[in-house]
């Protein structure tokens, strides 16, 4: 390995000068006007995929472009080779609110060993890190130990509506031993670690019709109910006092964390009052009888995440509203199916609702949680490779976020995805001031490296 670790360090300034070229590019896939700056960047990545000595294409698809880039297979491969997929984003989040942003988000700036721009971490130096890793094999000769294919997408922070549709149409060249994801993040750089575990999400919306129309509030308020209230009312019965959802069966399905898993989680480190700190909250509060680590990454929640009713202007307005609205997310864990809940929470919210407001709930986006054995040979070859990039024995490690092209990887292609994430927990991500440790860049590409020699001599099919 030490030519590959050669040719890293003796290229690692012209690699971070390219990936500023890579998130210089605007690439934000929820506003329109963007369209063109996704198209240049995806070509920009095809050409540099090329480069490196890819086999870079790009597939158009009704949004944005994807990017496959498969490393060349020797003549003499024998049969049975392994193959691994790098599944990775080049779209990013829109940089606004830009008042807040002490750099420019597309115009990266480097301080100290930091990396500043839009979609550093989230998620173009993740991805670059594995592309570099496998440039050092085919710049210094050194034979790939397996294949390699990147699937590069423009459209994750939209939902990744054109992946899964693309995955089906070329599932038998996509086929695979399993997916390499560095899309998640890890606890500082003595900390490494390895995510074996995701929630999954599911969304709905409540609203709350009331009268006809807004009414004067001295001239009929306590004649009616006022659905600001009863929404308040009925969203309050939704937790007990111990922090725990009351929708029938919510709890039914969960698979419980084990006491290794507990152990492993307890390793983690985790200073209360830092992090109470570092959220800005007089003090934490959550599910009883549960860490919170485990409460962020590996318990189910039920969250509010924006409430909508009468007058939201300047001064006062003494008005009934005549509706009232709430956007909800619920994040579950293995074992829970996001259909079984949505049904479940629909019900049980129409049931607590009084027979005086008309209650809508419409179900929006879902994904499934995501577990793979951290036991396992494959988790078990993430973690060498971790060890052996950062100098630093690695953790084991739940995610409270949802990545659900992970699922459609293991339902389309039956492949487990290793989530091996580089991203820092100060790195901003979705926020302003977005940046990227370039520690953890160089520390990435010798891991990417690391890890095709691994997961070839490990992972048994």
């Amino acid at each position: 390995m030490q030519p590959l670790f050669d040719y890293l360090a003796a290229n690692e300034q012209r690699h971070i000068a390219q990936l500023c070229d890579y998130v210089r590019f605007p690439s934000v896939s929820a506003q329109a006007a963007h369209a063109g700056d996704l198209k240049r960047c995806a070509e920009w990545l095809a050409g540099h995929c090329r480069g490196i000595g890819l086999e870079a294409r790009l597939f158009p698809t009704k949004g944005n472009p994807i990017l496959v880039a498969r490393t060349p297979r020797p003549k003499a491969a024998r049969k049975g080779r392994r193959h691994y997929i790098v599944y990775g984003h080049y779209d990013v989040q829109p940089p606004e609110p830009l008042d807040l942003w002490r750099t420019k988000p597309f115009e990266p700036t480097i301080v100290g060993r930091r990396l500043y721009g839009r979609g550093a971490s989230d998620n173009k130096g993740q991805n670059f890190a594995h592309l570099k890793g496998v440039e050092a094999y085919l710049k210094t000769g050194t034979e790939l130990p397996c294949d390699i294919t990147f699937v590069i997408e423009g459209e994750e922070e939209v939902g990744s509506s054109s992946l899964a549709g693309f995955l089906k149409a070329r599932r038998k060249e996509l086929a695979c031993d399993a997916v390499v994801i560095s899309d998640t993040g890890i606890p500082s750089l003595r900390h490494p670690a390895l995510t074996y575990g995701l929630r999954g999400i599911a969304a709905l919306e409540v609203r709350v019709d009331g009268p006809s129309r807004d009414l004067h509030s001295g001239i009929y308020g306590g004649s009616l109910d006022n659905p600001a209230m009863v929404l308040s009312q009925i969203l309050a019965r939704m937790k007990d006092a111990r922090g725990r959802v009351t929708i029938p069966g919510f709890y039914d399905d969960i698979a419980p964390l084990t006491a290794y898993e507990r152990k492993q989680l307890a390793r983690l480190p985790f200073d209360a009052a830092a992090y109470r700190k570092f959220l800005g909250v007089p003090a934490l509060n959550g599910e009883k009888g549960f860490t919170p680590i485990e409460q962020r990454s590996a318990r189910p929640t039920f969250e509010i995440n924006g409430l909508t009713s009468g007058y939201q202007g300047q001064g006062s307005k003494t008005i009934v509203p005549a509706w009232a609205s709430a956007k909800i997310t619920l994040r579950l864990v293995p074992g829970q199916k996001p259909s079984k809940i949505l049904r479940a929470a629909a019900d049980w919210i129409r049931k607590v609702a009084p027979p005086t407001v008309k209650v809508t709930v419409d179900p929006g986006h879902s994904g499934d949680p995501y577990l793979v054995s951290p036991t396992g040979p494959l988790a078990q070859a993430g973690l060498r490779a971790l060890e052996q990039a950062f100098g630093h024995a690695p953790f084991l490690m739940r995610e409270g976020g949802s990545i659900p092209i992970v699922n459609d990887f293991k339902r389309i292609l039956n492949a487990d995805t290793l989530l091996l994430g580089l991203a820092l927990p100060d790195d901003n991500l979705h926020s302003p001031n977005e940046k990227f440790d370039l520690d953890c860049f160089t520390r990435g590409t010798r891991m990417s490296a690391l890890l095709w020699k691994e997961l070839a001599s490990g992972v048994t099919r």
